[in-house]
C-alpha cells in the first residue's frame, strides 16, 4: 500500500522536521517566530528540513508518514531530477531554522579536495564516525548561506592585518610580541598562520596569561564594541582561547533580510540570532575555539586559507525580478530565494525544492487540482518532476533548491 501511495500523482509533500536542542540554542525563539512548541522548555536551536541521516524529515504521502530520504529513493531521478541525481546522488542541500541563544565554535570547512581526501585518509586509519576525534565525517564540502530572520551576529573571515595588529598592540601581550611584530613587518598568509597557530596552541600557564592580559584589557575598554563582545563570551565560554577570535575575525551583525555567504576554508562564528541557513549536505566541522569539543589545530591550519576577507565583500546582493530575490551562490549544491507576497506566481522547478512560509499561509495549486496551504513556520517538498505551480502568499516564502 505504501509503495502505490509512493508512486502515486502526489506533487506536494508537507513536511515534519527534526528539532536539535543544541545547548547553544533559544528557549523561546521558534515558538515566538514560528509557534514551535517548546512544552519541555529546551533550547531549540535548529529545525533541520531535508533528507540528512541525523535528522531527516518525515513527508506526509497521503495517509501516511515516511522518511524524505525513503521518498526520493524510490526513483532519484524523477524526485532530485536525473541531473542532481546523477551528480549527487541524494538530495545535495540542507535547509535550517537556526536560533542562537549563545556563540557556536568558531569553525572552519574543508574545500571539497580537502574533505574527501581527509576522509579517505580517516577511514583507511580505521577511525569510527563516531569518534570524538574524527575531523571528516563525509566527503563532502559544506559551504554555507545565512539569511537573517532577526538581527543576527556573527564572526565571517579574517580582518585586514592593519586593524588584527592593531588590536594586538594595545593589547601588548608578550608571549605573542614575537608573531606580531612579524605579522606586522610581512603581512603574508604565512605569517598571519604562524600567528593564529601560534595562539591557538598556547596551554597551560601560557594560555591563562594571555586571556588574562585580554580579559583584563576589555574590562577598561568595554565601551569599544569588540572587547564588550569578548566578555560576553567569557561568560559563555570561560577560559577558552577562543576569546582572541574577535580580534583576528570581522564581527557583523545582519540586519533581518539581509544575507551572507561563508566559504569553504574561511574561520567563522555565529553569535547570536535567528536566521535561515542553506548548506551543503556535509557535517564536516574543524574548530578553533568557544568550544569543548575536540580541536585539532594542526588540520584546522591546513584547511584554512589565512587571507584578509573585506567587510564590504560579507553582504549577498540578490538579483531581484518580478518580487523573487536569488542569491548568488558560487557552488552548485544549493540556490536560495524569497519571494516576496507573490500572488498567482508561477514557478518552474527544475530541480527539488523546499519551500517555508516566513511571515502568513500560502498556498501551492498546480493545474492536477492539488493544493497545499502551508502556516507559518511550515514547509513544503516539490520534486522535480512537478512542471509548474502556483504560488500565493501576503509575506515571504523561502525556498531552497538546486
Amino acid at each position: 500500500m505504501l509503495t502505490m501511495n509512493i508512486n502515486s500523482t502526489q506533487v506536494f509533500y508537507p513536511m515534519s522536521n527534526v528539532i536539535q536542542h543544541f545547548a547553544w540554542g533559544s528557549v523561546s525563539s521558534l515558538n515566538q517566530l514560528f509557534g514551535v512548541e517548546n512544552s519541555k522548555g529546551e533550547p531549540q536551536a535548529e529545525m533541520w528540513m531535508g533528507a540528512h541521516p541525523n535528522g531527516c524529515s518525515s513527508v506526509r504521502v497521503r495517509d501516511d508518514d515516511i522518511l524524505l530520504s525513503d521518498l526520493i529513493n524510490v526513483d532519484r531521478d524523477k524526485y532530485l531530477s536525473e541531473e542532481t541525481s546523477q551528480k549527487f546522488g541524494e538530495l545535495p542541500y540542507l535547509f535550517k531554522i537556526l536560533a542562537a541563544e549563545k556563540a557556536l565554535s568558531i569553525q572552519v570547512h574543508p574545500s571539497k579536495v580537502e574533505a574527501e581526501e581527509g576522509y579517505k585518509r580517516e577511514e583507511l586509519a580505521g577511525i569510527p564516525l563516531n569518534a570524538a576525534h574524527r575531523n571528516f565525517k563525509d566527503p563532502n564540502h559544506k559551504p554555507e548561506l545565512v539569511y537573517a530572520l532577526t538581527s543576527y551576529q556573527a564572526m565571517n573571515g579574517f580582518r585586514s592585518s592593519t586593524e588584527i595588529v592593531s588590536f594586538f598592540s594595545l593589547l601588548d601581550i608578550e608571549l605573542v610580541k614575537n608573531a606580531v611584530d612579524n605579522y606586522k613587518k610581512y603581512d603574508t598568509p604565512a605569517a598571519l598562520r604562524e600567528f593564529f597557530v601560534g595562539l591557538l596552541s598556547l596551554s597551560g600557564g601560557d594560555k591563562a596569561k594571555a586571556l588574562e592580559v585580554l580579559l583584563s584589557f576589555a574590562s577598561e575598554n568595554k565601551d569599544q564594541p569588540v572587547f564588550s563582545l569578548i566578555l560576553e563570551l567569557s561568560e559563555q565560554y570561560p577560559g577558552d582561547i577562543g576569546l582572541f577570535s574577535p580580534l583576528f575575525l570581522n564581527v557583523i551583525t545582519l540586519q533581518p533580510g539581509e544575507a551572507m555567504f561563508l566559504d569553504a576554508r574561511t574561520p567563522h562564528a555565529y553569535l547570536k540570532g535567528t536566521a535561515l541557513e542553506v548548506m551543503a549536505n556535509s557535517d564536516n566541522v574543524l574548530r578553533a575555539g568557544l568550544t569543548s569539543k575536540y580541536i585539532d589545530v594542526e588540520e584546522l591550519a591546513k584547511c584554512t586559507l589565512f587571507q584578509e576577507k573585506p567587510r564590504s565583500s560579507l553582504l549577498l546582493e540578490p538579483k531581484t525580478e518580478d518580487g523573487v530575490s536569488t542569491y548568488p551562490i558560487p557552488v552548485p549544491d544549493f540556490k536560495f530565494s524569497i519571494y516576496a507576497s507573490p500572488s498567482t506566481q508561477l514557478v518552474y522547478p527544475n530541480s527539488a525544492e523546499i519551500l517555508l512560509s516566513l511571515d502568513c499561509d500560502a498556498t501551492l495549486t498546480h493545474k492536477s487540482g492539488q493544493s497545499l496551504t502551508l502556516k507559518k513556520g511550515q514547509s513544503v517538498f516539490v520534486p522535480a518532476f512537478v512542471d509548474e505551480y502556483t504560488l500565493n502568499a501576503k509575506g515571504r516564502v523561502a525556498k531552497a533548491y538546486c
